[in-house]
C-alpha cells in the first residue's frame, strides 16, 4: 500500500483585513500625497519656496477664494522647513520603492515605509484640519451659512 503523498502547504496570503487595511492606508497617503506634491508642483515651485494653491478636498470649492488665499498662507507660516520635508518625504518614497522591489519581498519592511510616510501624511493633514477649523469657526453666521450652502452643493454634485 503506498502512502498518499502531502500536498505542499499553499503560501501564506495575507487576510481580508489586511488588504483592506493596507489599500486604506494606501489611500489615505496617496491623497495626502498628493495634496502636497500637487500643491508643492502647481505652486512656485522649489525656488520660490512653496506652493500657490492646497486643497482641501471638497472643502476647497466651498471656500471663498479669500478663504482660500488666508488658509495657504497660514499653512506656509507654519511649514517653513517646506523644503526639507520635500527631502524627508523624497526619501520616504524610495525607502517604499525598494521595499516593493526588495527580493525576496518583506511585508515588514513594506509596513514600516508606508507607515513613516503616513507618520508624516497625519501631521500635513492635522495641520490642515485645524487651519480650516480655525477659519471656519472665525466665519461669521452668514459667511458660516453660505459656506455650508456651497459645501452641501458641492457634495452633492459629486454624487
Amino acid at each position: 500500500m503506498t502512502e498518499p503523498t502531502a500536498t505542499p502547504p499553499a503560501p501564506l496570503r495575507p487576510g481580508r483585513g489586511l488588504k483592506i487595511a493596507l489599500a486604506l492606508s494606501v489611500a489615505l497617503n496617496l491623497a495626502v500625497a498628493g495634496l502636497v506634491v500637487g500643491a508643492w508642483a502647481s505652486g512656485h515651485g522649489p525656488r520660490h519656496g512653496g506652493p500657490r494653491d492646497l486643497s482641501f478636498g471638497p472643502f476647497s470649492a466651498a471656500l471663498s477664494p479669500q478663504d482660500r488665499r488666508a488658509l495657504r498662507q497660514a499653512f506656509l507660516d507654519q511649514t517653513p522647513d517646506l523644503r526639507s520635508s520635500r527631502e524627508a518625504a523624497r526619501a520616504e518614497f524610495q525607502t517604499l520603492l525598494s521595499a516593493l522591489r526588495a527580493r525576496p519581498f518583506d511585508p515588514a519592511a513594506l509596513s514600516t515605509a508606508l507607515a513613516a510616510i503616513e507618520t508624516r501624511n497625519a501631521s500635513r493633514l492635522e495641520l490642515g484640519r485645524s487651519l480650516l477649523e480655525a477659519r471656519l469657526a472665525g466665519m461669521d453666521e452668514a459667511e458660516r451659512l453660505a459656506f455650508a450652502d456651497r459645501l452641501e452643493a458641492g457634495l452633492r454634485h459629486r454624487d
